[in-house]
């Protein structure tokens, strides 16, 4: 399920450039499918959504397995092909992207064909959409139904873009080779990411994955294979911008996942947070809404958090994130960009709906952008968890098994209950009778 960005950010990149990423691997060419039509298919895709920009294309793959005539048609209409092993192909993908985003300022677009966008790429690629929003659009094998936390233009499931190409470009005789004016054939560029080896020939590039150089240098050298996640770091130093400087901050903050710990005086939350807005350079007014169950929290705590004007809003526990969403989807309506938004809650990077619609529009802030210290900080709540018994640490797992509960009686009213009735009895094994 995807995210669609406001016509307002697509119109700039319609005809900027486009970089396609393709994962050969959970993409490959389907069987019987002429490859000379995968450009002119990605074309008449970008043109139905009214993109005309010139279009670069990147195949990655463990090129070893790719059939001679398919590398050949490939470099000849267009597409670079780079040789990666398997375990590392995520990873150096990634890195041409990022390196691509540098060198190529927005308004741009992106297309990403490979089926680890949402478990490998998105949380670190959502984040730099915070900062440079670029028009992307996604392809995977199959259809993706879930939340996601990016902002798309589109997504397609990879065979239906592949039989994009119209009628007349189907019908049109295909012409595999381009040469220059002196004669000589023009296509494009094979790499070994292993090797740092490049050629324009496809002959040349199949001698040297068989080569003993080549092979030496994997076994002595191979890629990384860890996805370099290079927003990592951006909690601990995300300085404000000039246009966010001075712009209003909103705060929305669920007291249920995040409570306030005890002995500590709920009047000094909003200095906290206005301080830590104060250290990265946001000193623009701050508004808090808490949400909470008003019967369960303590008289003092209200007056303190009252006193200093932060809002306090009854719900429940199972609705509280809801509730904070569509709260954020009113706030935004009515409060244009430059804005800053800050959720406290743990629910937010699972939820995905949170980023994914605001990212283009505010910048968003969380409690839990830093993992590390979020395990830091479960880890504490978990041991405070087994020491106390008290109510207002469990409540959160009770509701859950209570939630379970009415989902089996939901499925299975009637409760079955094995017996021996109608049984022969278990026969004593050799071993264990007496002699």
């Amino acid at each position: 399920m995807s995210s669609r960005v406001s016509r307002r950010w697509e119109e700039p990149a319609k005809a900027a450039k486009i970089a396609v990423w393709w994962d050969m691997k959970d993409c490959p060419i389907p069987e019987g499918y002429d490859a000379r039509l995968f450009r002119p298919s990605l074309e008449a895709a970008f043109k139905s959504d009214g993109y005309s920009g010139p279009v670069s294309i990147t195949a990655y793959g463990d090129q070893t397995q790719t059939s001679d005539h398919l590398l050949r048609v490939l470099s000849s209409t267009g597409v670079a092909v780079a040789h990666t092993r398997p375990e590392s192909t995520n990873a150096l993908m990634y890195a041409d992207m990022v390196e691509w985003r540098g060198k190529n300022p927005a308004p741009a677009s992106m297309m990403i064909i490979s089926n680890q966008v949402h478990t490998v790429f998105a949380w670190d690629l959502a984040r730099l959409q915070q900062r440079t929003l670029y028009n992307l659009f996604l392809v995977s094998s199959t259809e993706y139904r879930s939340l996601t936390i990016l902002k798309t233009c589109r997504e397609w499931v990879w065979e239906r873009l592949l039989g994009y190409a119209d009628d007349e470009t189907r019908s049109a005789p295909l012409v595999q080779e381009k040469r220059s004016d002196t004669g000589e054939l023009s296509s494009a560029t094979l790499y070994c990411k292993s090797c740092n080896f490049d050629s324009q020939s496809p002959e040349i590039f199949r001698k040297h994955l068989s080569s003993y150089k080549h092979k030496r240098e994997e076994d002595i050298d191979p890629t990384e294979t860890a996805v370099d996640c290079v927003t990592e770091e951006w909690a601990k130093e995300y300085p404000a911008t000039p246009e966010y400087a001075t712009a209003q901050i909103a705060v929305w903050w669920n007291l249920f996942q995040c409570p306030i710990p005890k002995g500590y005086d709920a009047r000094r939350v909003r200095p906290s947070l206005e301080a830590a807005f104060k250290n990265l350079g946001y000193s623009g007014p701050v508004s808090i809404t808490a949400f909470g169950d008003l019967n369960r929290i303590p008289d003092h705590l209200l007056r303190g958090l009252s006193s200093t004007g932060v809002n306090v809003v009854h719900s429940f526990y199972a609705n509280t994130c809801t509730v904070i969403y569509e709260d954020i989807e009113i706030w935004v309506d009515s409060n244009p960009p430059p804005a800053t938004i800050m959720v406290i809650t743990n629910t937010l990077e699972p939820d995905g709906r949170f980023i994914g619609y605001f990212q283009p529009k505010e910048n968003v802030h969380s409690a839990e952008y830093d993992p590390q210290a979020w395990r830091e900080v479960h880890e504490m709540r978990r041991k405070v968890k087994k020491q106390t018994k008290s109510f207002e640490y469990d409540r959160g797992h009770w509701l859950r098994q209570e939630e379970r509960r009415k989902a089996f009686r939901t499925i299975f009213p009637l409760r079955l209950r094995l017996t021996n009735r109608g049984r022969k009895p278990r026969r004593k094994s050799q071993t264990c009778k007496k002699e």
